[in-house]
């Protein structure tokens, strides 16, 4: 079985896997990362959005032989750990403004909205309501004004 690595939350970590297992199912089945959620595996529902290299992605739609060893791959479980706090900014305005109800689509509302922000931050740009339209993962429970509260707030502290 070949084995494969990459950076995870800031250390590096090998699996033995086949090459076409999606990454989701090695984050959360082999090496017990249960943050990204399972929706739908077919890069619809984003519940499982994380990083890689800075930029969100689905890990449900991504084979692990596709990561390259030197890829940082960032979860819900790693993201305080790039401001070097207990909470990153965005997570504790989705405190702030009571955004969760079922709380199962949150870590990936939470990790696309940071790499929204930074996008914009990095482009120079204020975040607009095409913007907010852009992001596409799905909350069931319909908390979107909430969401789109907590992100100008996080913002505002990134």
């Amino acid at each position: 079985m070949p084995t494969h690595s990459f950076i995870l939350n800031g250390k590096p970590v090998s699996v033995d896997v086949e090459d076409n297992v999606r990454l989701l199912w090695v984050l959360r089945d082999v090496l017990g990362v249960t943050g990204p959620k399972y929706g739908c595996g077919l890069n619809v529902c984003k519940a499982c959005t994380s990083h890689v290299n800075g930029k969100a992605f689905n890990p449900c739609s991504v084979q692990v032989k596709d990561i390259n060893p030197t890829d940082q791959i960032t979860t819900i479980e790693g993201l305080p750990a790039t401001v070097g706090k207990a909470l990153h900014p965005m997570q504790e305005a989705w405190i702030d403004q009571d955004v969760v109800q079922c709380g199962y689509c949150q870590p990936g509302q939470i990790m696309a909205a940071v790499a929204l922000v930074q996008e914009a931050k990095a482009a120079g740009k204020t975040l607009t309501d095409a913007d907010f339209d852009g992001i596409r993962n799905i909350c069931r429970c319909g908390t979107y004004h909430r969401i789109r509260e907590a992100i100008l707030e996080g913002a505002a502290q990134m």
